[in-house]
């Protein structure tokens, strides 16, 4: 299994909660549409202490199949229009378990 995280800042103009409820909703969206993603999590709620405003958490049954939903129209089509236009900085952490 892999796990795949994406901490992402957005840009201060779009800190808001409309546009954190469309990246978590178009995104959970994904489950079911795309082979070997089992599991797909967004966190938009953060402690003040908090450095990320949305947070995504995914699970695959394997390399392949993260590889495989990294270039998914399904995913590009969410992360084009619903992800990258608002973020300023996404970090990055897969690992297999």
């Amino acid at each position: 299994m892999v796990k795949h995280i994406i901490l992402w800042k957005l840009k201060s103009e779009h800190n808001n909660d409309t546009v954190k409820a469309d990246i978590k909703s178009e995104l959970e969206k994904l489950i079911g549409k795309i082979p070997g993603l089992l599991e797909i999590n967004v966190q938009c709620e953060s402690l003040p202490s908090s450095n990320a405003d949305v947070m995504l958490y995914s699970v695959f049954e394997n390399e392949a199949a993260l590889k495989t939903y990294a270039t998914h129209p399904d995913h590009v089509y969410v992360a084009d229009t619903f992800v990258r236009p608002f973020t300023e900085t996404r970090l990055c952490l897969d690992f297999e378990v």
